[in-house]
């Protein structure tokens, strides 16, 4: 996929909903923040080698309060937690629009396995 492929031609933050609407040829696509915020492509939440990664829980109310260019070839978002460190460069987040549910479905059974929670104070159903 070219890099013209995977860009959005139209990108919207959605505060009230805490999503972020990224417009192309086939559609628009709208990315939760949570789902942002636990997939980040960030070391802290990636890790610094393969099977590093962190496992990040306690999100289900994060918020996004900016989006700004990187670039030619990305965005940079800023959560209401503070987190503001990872690229999100075009063709991942082409991949997330279209693999979301399944990104989600693996995020959702990876807190399951650790005894997790998406709540802030560790309650509460998921």
């Amino acid at each position: 996929m070219a890099v013209s492929e995977a860009h959005p031609q139209k990108i919207a933050l959605h505060l009230k909903s805490r999503e972020l609407e990224l417009v192309y040829p086939d559609g628009s696509y709208r990315l939760g923040a949570e789902l942002l915020r636990v997939l980040s492509p960030s070391a802290e939440v990636r890790g610094h080698g393969v099977g590093n990664g962190v496992l990040q829980t306690g999100k289900r109310h994060v918020g996004l309060v900016a989006v700004e260019p990187s670039g030619r070839y990305a965005l940079k978002l800023t959560f209401d937690d503070g987190h503001d460190s990872g690229l999100y460069n075009w063709h991942y987040l082409r991949d997330l629009c279209l693999n979301r549910e399944r990104y989600w479905q693996d995020y959702l059974a990876r807190l399951e396995a650790a005894g997790a929670s998406r709540d802030p104070d560790g309650a509460g159903a998921d």
